[in-house]
């Protein structure tokens, strides 16, 4: 049954009741009515009307499909490699595959029978129409090494992860720029203040978007999902021959989270080579699972960190393998101030993967420990971040942005994203940026 609007449904409310007619229709048309809007939708159909072949990568459950089949409001095909039939048809007879499947199409899960882009490509050099095919990946590269050797020039690339909080909050989203302040003023009508356990809520909680459809045990699910992930995108697709190592490997590099890669004894930690460290680190980075912020480079600077800092990119995943439980014992612990930080970070990544954009991060540290925690490189202008879970950093929480005039390019408008309560300049150059305007 599908139910087109709650107009439907009105005459119904009077007698039976609005609360048990309001659950049936939540119940009968769940895919629609728990959905959350997601701010790449708009990113989905400008690619459809420009590349026959538009590829959406991220992390298994972010909601790929989910936005996938709502856009195409039933007006696609729609098939998933996970099922093990399709998948052998795909694999075994690609060109029957497409005749069953016909475009326009929703292919998921398409690194599980990468021998069919071969056959994309041909269908979409002959017909030429686009859009056809919208296909989704876990698995970023497996994915995006077979797509770039078969369908280059033909399709549009998407990265799209959890859940950020201006998509929970159905509020505006837009990719974060320090460039002009006005685009955090326009904010501050369309959103509510948070507390700092509201903000802690939410990063025990992450961005998994079915974890905001149903009332469910975090543990029970991130349980489930790190089981999902080693059977399927690690076992099936990778060389992780032990996975109880490769387990200890991702709760080391959890353990980490907001703090400088270190490869050694995170290989310590699982029992296993650097070399062989090195290869899982680059499946997690692949899988969407961790984010690697690279270090800020210039010439003119001399005595630069060059190892990149480890983030997790969900940070309810990273709160279960770590332990944190709670968001009172996450936030009075050793690792409250990490995790706010990787917070920070996930949301600003978002916000320029679901605008299309690659996200031009960077952070800032010397060998005499003068660090910045974020470095936004736009049109050649600089713009440093640094991150505090205080109420009331203070104005030396800006004192190492001066460091940057030194690289010979403009330095833009800084920011501390904190927890004061309101956006506010505390020099002619900074500003205080609540943690909820970001």
């Amino acid at each position: 049954m599908y139910i087109n609007s709650i107009e439907t449904i009105k005459p119904s409310l009077t007698k039976h009741g609005k609360s048990s007619i309001l659950k049936l229709y939540l119940k009968l048309d769940g895919d629609i009515m728990d959905y959350i809007k997601r701010a790449a939708e708009r990113k989905v159909i400008e690619l459809s009307k420009h590349f026959p072949v538009v590829l959406i990568i991220g992390p298994r459950q972010v909601g790929k499909t989910t936005m996938l089949k709502t856009l195409a409001e039933g007006k696609r095909n729609y098939i998933t490699l996970d099922d093990p039939i399709a998948r052998n048809i795909a694999i075994s007879d690609p060109s029957l595959f497409l005749q069953r499947y016909n475009p326009p199409v929703i292919i998921d899960e398409i690194q599980y029978a990468p021998q069919i882009l071969p056959y994309i490509k041909m269908y979409v050099d002959e017909h030429k129409t686009n859009g056809d095919f919208w296909l989704t990946g876990s698995q970023m590269f497996h994915t995006m090494k077979d797509v770039s050797e078969s369908l280059a020039g033909r399709v549009g690339i998407l990265y799209i992860l959890g859940l950020s909080y201006s998509e929970i909050t159905n509020c505006k989203s837009t990719h974060f720029s320090l460039s002009s302040i006005n685009n955090f003023m326009e904010k501050i009508t369309d959103r509510k203040k948070l507390t700092l356990k509201e903000i802690y809520n939410l990063i025990l909680k992450g961005g998994m978007p079915v974890l905001y459809k149903d009332e469910q045990s975090l543990e029970d699910f991130f349980a489930s999902y790190m089981n999902t992930y080693l059977q399927r995108d690690i076992k099936d697709l990778t060389q992780v021959g032990n996975e109880m190592s490769f387990l200890k490997f991702v709760t080391s590099a959890a353990a980490r989270t907001g703090h400088l890669l270190n490869l050694s004894d995170m290989a310590r930690d699982a029992e296993i080579t650097v070399t062989t460290a090195k290869n899982w680190l680059s499946i997690l980075v692949s899988s969407g699972i961790v984010y690697l912020l690279e270090p800020y480079y210039n010439n003119t600077l001399k005595r630069l960190v060059k190892t990149p800092k480890l983030y997790f990119l969900d940070t309810g995943l990273c709160a279960y393998l770590t332990r944190w439980l709670t968001p009172e014992a996450l936030e009075a612990g050793a690792m409250a101030g990490e995790f706010f930080e990787t917070w920070v970070v996930s949301e600003i990544v978002k916000s320029y993967y679901n605008a299309g954009k690659r996200p031009p991060l960077y952070f800032y540290r010397d060998k005499d420990q003068v660090e910045i925690d974020l470095i936004i490189e736009e049109n050649g202008t600089l713009y440093p971040i640094e991150i505090k879970k205080s109420a009331n950093p203070g104005t030396q929480a800006a004192k190492n942005f001066k460091v940057l005039e030194k690289t010979g390019k403009l330095v833009g408008t800084g920011g501390v994203i904190c927890m004061y309560p309101d956006l506010l300049p505390f020099d002619k150059n900074n500003w205080y940026i609540p943690a909820w305007l970001i």
